[in-house]
Order: C-alpha cells, then structure tokens, then sequence
C-alpha cells in the first residue's frame, strides 16, 4: 500500500459499518470502491433489504451530512437542488439548498420520479455543483449519491434510459442475509430498542429524528471528510500496469463486439472500470491493480451499460448483460507476465 495510507483506517470503517448493517460483506466492499472512486451508485433491491441502513451507517461512519430523498411523480428539481426564497425584511432573495447539497444524499426509487427531477439530480452528479438562477452552488467533498429502484412494482415509474444509467459508476444488488445474518439482526436491533424502550410515556411533540435504540444513534465517525479527500487522492496513484490495462480495454471492447448486443460499454464505462479497479486495490491493501480486480468489478460496473437486441431479451437468462459480461470474461486473455511486486515463475 502507498506511503501515508493506514490500512486499519479502512478496516475501521468496515467494521463501524458492520456494527448495523448485517449481511454479506459484497455490497460494503462496492460501496467502498465507488466512494473512493468518487462515483455514484445505484441500488437495485427489494423493500427492507438495508438499502437505508447501509447509506446512514456509511454517512455516520464518516461523520459526513446525510440527507434523503424519497421519490414520488410530483417531485420537482427545485426539491432537489434548492431555490431562491425571496425575503420581505431585506428585499432580496435568498438561497434556500436542497438535498443534493450534502455529502451522501440517498434518493429513494428514483425511477418514480419525473424525468425532467430526474435530470436536475443527474446533472448535480456530473458537475458536483447546482446551478438556481444563474448561480452556481458547489456540492460538498466527498460528494456520493446512492440511488434505489425497486424491480418490482414498476407502475407509474419512469425507467431511466441507458444514458443515465451510465453515469452511475456501478450497479450493486444487496441481496437477502444468510439465516444466521437475519437472526443476529433480529438480536441485535431488537434487544437495542427494548432497552432503549422509555418507562413513562414520551411526549407527542418529542422530537423523533431516529427510532430509539437504533444502533445508528451510536456510531461514531471513523474517518473525516479531509481523510477520505486523501484516500480518494489516494486511490487514483495505484499504479496499474500497461499489461492489465489491455486487458481491461479488452474486456470493454469486447461487450461492443459481442452478437446480440445493440450497445455495448462506452468509453466512460473504461475510465469508471479503471478508478474502481484502483479502489479496490487500495482496499485490499495493494499498491498495484491485479487482473482479477477487473474481473470482480467488470460486472457491476458494465452489465447496466449494456443494452441487448429485442432478440436477445427474448432469449433465455444466460443472454442477459450481467451474463454476457461475464462470457466476455471467460474469452478474453488474462495477461500472464508478471506484475508489480511479482517475481517470474
């Protein structure tokens, strides 16, 4: 690892997160990759699978502002990026920001959102800053948007054409917990609220910000938005050899060229595969991007990118992006010289 990164600063935070959020250590580690990459994820799941809980234990960890964005069709860009509110004592408007301008902004379902709210949110991903009235309002640093869908229910929704969806460095399904993950859960949250349970009733117009006893209220901040600045500066020196940046171009090309595929991975998708290649490496305490972290990040990062002939829809399971990408994987090459930090055989 790089001189002046601390590997137990990132297996704090792992775990200040796994303090709450008890399921398979996969989506963690992604949302990890894109936040030192400095990207923004999308979240595909099922209701009341931690999608929440996940992006608090995230913002908490790093003592970072955290807002939420529900989603609904009469969502309007001004409740996304702010507006101007004119003030009658000083004659003049003022700023009122918006949700976006926070560190970590989790937007729930934003496919019920409009596409005009749509794009007000995507342009704030691309530039880092909002623009009300011809000003310009910079997002703080880090700056992590961590958008849901829910694949069922899809009445009413706006789906998000691909170009948008490229510009989410990649996409991660949570999943459900293993048995014994849902029963320590269970234990866990459970045993926290009951003794956090009041033993006289509690006023109506208390204040009720999070639930008591919500194992949330007790993380602390592990690492400062300064810090995570420096890994993210960080992240992006990992060295990646010449070797397996072939390699890599090779695999992204390769989805262009593929039968049955109308759209492959663009350019974009090759710079975003690259940074989170380096994240990777960065969290598993490399100085240097391995092949296999491109074979671990290539579907996650590609598969949404990916758009198919009607044909191939039509076809069986094994014909869909997340599959193509990896028959890609399986065909292409694996650079076999020796890297950085290898000896020769």
């Amino acid at each position: 690892m790089p001189a002046g990164i601390a590997p137990e600063s990132i297996a704090k935070l792992r775990a200040n997160i796994g303090r709450v959020f008890l399921g398979s250590d996969e989506p963690v580690d992604l949302l990890l990759v894109v936040l030192l990459a400095g990207g923004h994820v999308l979240i595909e799941d099922v209701p009341g699978t931690g999608k929440t809980t996940l992006a608090r234990a995230l913002a908490r960890s790093l003592g970072l502002n955290f807002r939420r964005i529900q989603c609904t069709p009469d969502l309007l860009p001004t409740d996304i990026t702010g507006l101007n509110i004119f003030d009658p004592s000083s004659g003049r408007f003022t700023f009122r920001p918006g949700p976006v301008l926070s560190h970590v902004v989790l937007v729930d379902e934003i496919n019920r959102a409009t596409p005009r709210t749509q794009s007000a949110l995507l342009v704030a991903m691309a530039e880092v800053q909002v623009s009300v009235d011809g000003e310009t309002h910079p997002c703080p640093l880090p700056f992590l948007v961590l958008a849901t869908q829910n694949p069922v229910e899809m009445e009413g929704t706006f789906p998000l054409p691909e170009a948008q969806l490229d510009r989410f460095l990649l996409r991660l399904r949570i999943g459900y917990p293993a048995p014994e993950q849902e029963a320590e859960m269970i234990r866990r949250h459970g045993a926290a609220v009951a003794a956090a349970a009041p033993a006289a009733p509690v006023s109506s117009t208390a204040p009720a910000a999070m639930t008591p006893g919500n194992p949330l209220v007790s993380l602390e901040p592990v690492l400062t938005a300064v810090e995570v600045c420096e890994l993210q500066r960080r992240a992006a020196e990992i060295h990646v050899a010449a070797p397996v940046l072939t390699y890599l171009l090779d695999v992204v090309r390769a989805t262009r060229q593929r039968e049955g595929v109308d759209l492959g991975a663009s350019p974009r998708a090759s710079l975003l595969l690259y940074r989170a290649c380096q994240a990777m490496a960065l969290l598993q305490g490399e100085s240097f991007v391995r092949p296999d972290h491109v074979q671990a990040l290539a579907v996650p990062v590609l598969a949404h990118r990916i758009l198919l002939s009607h044909r191939d829809w039509a076809a069986a399971g094994s014909r869909r992006p997340a599959e193509v990408v990896k028959a890609v994987l399986a065909e292409v090459p694996v650079p076999a010289e020796p890297l950085p930090g290898e000896s020769p055989d």
